[in-house]
């Protein structure tokens, strides 16, 4: 039986992704259907967001088709043979902001890192997390993205940044669940669709752990260099600490490690108090080879300012505003040191 183009289309909306449950066709994963009637083959290639997948996707495929007299063939598309040059051409610099657990500061250190840099450059800040978007909150209210005739997206301003988050599309009381394939569409969208415009920095909050929005970021974005977010304590150290050989692994370099919450100072005697211990950070920095590039203190007023929209590097003075920008400076050099290593030899 010769199959054309429309028929393997047809077959294959009968073949579900194992993780959610929609045929490969609605999700968009298939990408190309080359037929060759001189050699008997029919070529199906198919965008792989979870390698895991594979075995299963690529039976089921063949099962579709098996009653013909042709030969299938299937070719997996991966994120990793996207072309740099077509992602975010106008970014000059992307730092990606992760941490191995929640509850670490992650994206508040991330919204202050932007907000720090914009004193000086054009910078964005690309929620990643979308399971759970803080940045909409801790930049208060500010101008909503909009949509262009050319269906593009205008990303939010505030303080000086170009803000987009999966919390301005979805509401703050909407759960996402999506896995694998949808998660990888949905951050490739943020990113291609949204007008960035001219940036020297975009930094991208990725949500906490080693899961497929990390691994999308990793493998489809040019990222610059890594910033790995932990508290002194052991077990954020821990976890972090797999974080760091995720982008080892990756080939992403890790810019640094920040410290968060790393003391207490008690406003009435002075005295530091290690409330999540004490040295984590630069025990981690040093078994990675890379630099520590701050230790932010425990400051209540760091809370109270995200909560009210308003990072605490744009108010008034404290101890963590000033451990925040130097360590926001520290980011940017190391950062800058990295993108002269990726420059091409003369």
């Amino acid at each position: 039986m010769t199959l054309t183009e429309e028929d393997v289309f047809d077959r294959l909306r009968n073949v579900e992704d194992p993780e959610l449950g929609e045929n490969v066709v609605s999700l968009e994963m298939v990408k190309n259907i080359n037929i060759d009637d001189v050699e008997d083959t029919v070529t199906v290639q198919m965008d792989l967001p979870n390698p895991a997948m594979e075995e299963d996707l690529r039976d089921a495929v063949v099962r579709t088709l098996d009653d013909t007299e042709m030969d299938v063939e299937v070719d997996w598309v991966t994120p990793d043979e996207d072309s740099e040059g077509e992602m975010l051409p106008n970014v000059d610099k992307v730092i990606a902001v992760s941490s191995g657990k929640g509850g670490v500061g992650k994206s508040t250190v991330a919204a202050n890192l932007a907000c720090a840099l914009a004193r000086d450059h054009n910078v964005g800040v690309l929620d990643a997390d979308v399971y759970g978007p803080n940045l909409p909150r801790m930049f208060g209210e500010a101008e909503p993205p909009r949509v262009t005739k050319d269906e593009e997206i205008i990303p939010a301003s505030k303080y000086g940044v170009r803000v987009m988050s999966m919390g301005y599309v979805a509401g703050d009381d909407s759960p996402v669940v999506w896995r694998g394939a949808m998660v990888h569409k949905a951050l490739t969208q943020l990113l291609d669709d949204v007008r960035w415009g001219e940036l020297d920095y975009l930094v991208v909050d990725l949500p906490p752990g080693t899961g497929d929005a990390q691994l999308t970021i990793a493998q489809t974005v040019p990222v610059t260099g890594a910033v790995v977010v932990t508290t002194p304590q052991e077990v954020s150290v821990d976890d972090s600490r797999k974080g760091v050989k995720m982008f080892e692994k990756s080939d992403v370099d890790v810019a640094g490690i920040i410290e968060n919450m790393a003391g207490f100072v008690c406003p009435d005697c002075g005295e530091v108090h290690d409330v999540f211990g004490s040295g984590g950070g630069e025990e981690l920095a040093e078994e990675s080879d890379v630099p520590l590039l701050g230790s932010v203190p425990l400051d209540p007023s760091v809370r109270t300012a995200s909560d009210e929209g308003e990072p605490i590097v744009v108010g008034d003075g404290s101890p963590a505003r000033e451990a925040l920008l130097e360590t926001a400076e520290e980011t940017r050099e190391s950062v800058d040191d990295l993108a002269k290593k990726e420059l091409p030899m003369l």
